[in-house]
């Protein structure tokens, strides 16, 4: 893990709340399944460098199902069905992009390019959507973000849905972008995901800022 995530990790670990988070997630692992795993709680931090980050993608909480959950917002490991939120991410990316179907739901290669995908909230009792919600993560991600927002490196957050909307009150430094948008849940995604290009709208802005784009294109599924 970087050495700036590591501070920050450090300063958590010595707050209250985050003492009590922890015995909660503890308690939680003995008495049910909790996802992800342990050793993917923090895979977001460990595969986004700060000095490379260019890109925040919001999500809320993990998947609950069971093997779906792997520290990335969104993604899911190979082999993992792609769920119905991602599929429409998917397809927002070939619409915008001109990318290739993806062969899996995999999403490691925008977390090694810089593309922090973020989780309000790193851990869910399987089968109960939300189950962690106000225990304590919405405090360690809260100061992620605000850390973020305090540098001077121009980054994009991106925030779909209502939950990922209502953190742009944390987000005040006009060195950054904020692109919103509807969930990609289907639900939502017709009521203004699709349409609104968010890939090429952070390479957009990256490239005016005199940062390299992100290549988001994902290994199509027709790849030897």
């Amino acid at each position: 893990m970087h050495a700036d995530w590591v501070t920050y990790l450090a300063a958590e670990r010595r707050r209250r709340y985050f003492a009590d988070l922890m015995d909660f997630v503890d308690a939680e692992r003995r008495t049910a399944t909790v996802h992800p795993p342990e050793r993917s709680v923090l895979a977001a931090l460990e595969l986004t460098p700060l000095d490379s980050l260019r890109v925040v993608i919001l999500g809320q909480d993990p998947y609950h199902g069971p093997g779906q959950a792997n520290g990335l917002a969104f993604s899911v490991n190979p082999g993992v069905a792609i769920p119905p939120s991602l599929r429409n991410i998917h397809r927002e990316l070939r619409d915008d992009t001109g990318a290739p179907q993806p062969v899996d739901g995999d999403l490691t290669p925008w977390a090694r390019q810089g593309v922090l995908l973020l989780n309000t909230t790193l851990t869910v009792r399987e089968g109960h959507a939300a189950s962690h919600h106000g225990r304590g993560w919405e405090n360690f991600t809260d100061g992620i973000i605000t850390l973020l927002d305090g540098r001077d490196e121009p980054t994009v957050f991106v925030l779909w849905g209502a939950h990922a909307r209502a953190k742009s009150r944390l987000i005040a430094n006009t060195a950054h972008s904020v692109i919103e948008s509807a969930h990609p849940s289907p639900l939502s995604a017709r009521n203004g995901f699709f349409g609104s290009r968010p890939f090429s709208r952070a390479n957009g802005f990256l490239t005016s800022s005199g940062r390299p784009a992100v290549d988001w294109s994902l290994p199509p599924a027709d790849a030897p």
